[in-house]
């Protein structure tokens, strides 16, 4: 399989396993993600907002348009790098994603990363970032890699046969560069947070050249 189809069996998944119902329930649509599935960068945000869920892609209204700016001022278009959020339904009234909604999504999330296999990891946010940096202070972390080794679940159907199956779960390890950085959004309400991110964001190449070194 390609891993354009192994992305979108995951996608698959996240409906048939019926993942975060009652946001599944208030949402359009689901919003998996979007750009090449062999990325060297993969940018991953908070939750849809309205013209995300609407469109179903992630990073497509204001916040999106600055991202698409960014990214243009370090010479990539969206094609090249892969986006995405933690939580990929809309949450009501765009609130805060709920811990147990990111919690649930995660395992998913981390199947993408593994699929597209990233040399970096940009989290937008504070919510993105803390999901692979527990202790992350954004003011004092942003624009600096941090290299993780991050233990999760996976859980499973095995097939007994005689058409029975049980969940089984395991452990593994994702390994990855995170790059934490404030949020689009954020940015574009805060002139001070917006020129540091830009700056920032103008460290990726360097950065990226030395992890493929």
């Amino acid at each position: 399989m390609t891993k354009q189809q192994l992305l979108d069996q995951i996608k698959a998944d996240i409906i048939r396993n019926n993942v975060c119902p009652n946001l599944a329930e208030q949402a359009t649509q689901l919003v998996f993600g979007d750009g090449a599935p062999d990325a060297d960068i993969v940018f991953i945000g908070e939750a849809p907002g309205r013209q995300e869920d609407e469109q179903g892609l992630p990073f497509v209204g204001a916040s999106g348009k600055f991202l698409s700016e960014m990214l243009a001022s370090i010479h990539l278009k969206r094609e090249q790098v892969y986006i995405t959020n933690i939580v990929k339904y809309r949450p009501p009234q765009n609130r805060d994603p709920l811990p147990e909604e990111k919690k649930e999504f995660l395992p998913y999330l981390i199947k993408q990363l593994e699929i597209i296999k990233p040399k970096l990891v940009v989290t937008l946010g504070r919510h993105s970032g803390m999901q692979f940096l527990p202790d992350l202070h954004i003011s004092k972390d942003h624009g600096q890699p941090k290299k993780i080794s991050m233990k999760y679940e996976v859980k499973s159907m095995k097939n007994q046969g005689a058409g029975s199956s049980i969940l089984h779960t395991s452990n593994s390890i994702l390994t990855a560069v995170i790059l934490p950085l404030y949020h689009p959004a954020a940015a574009l309400y805060n002139g001070s947070q917006r020129q540091v991110l830009m700056d920032d964001f103008s460290l990726i190449p360097q950065i990226l050249e030395k992890l493929r070194k």
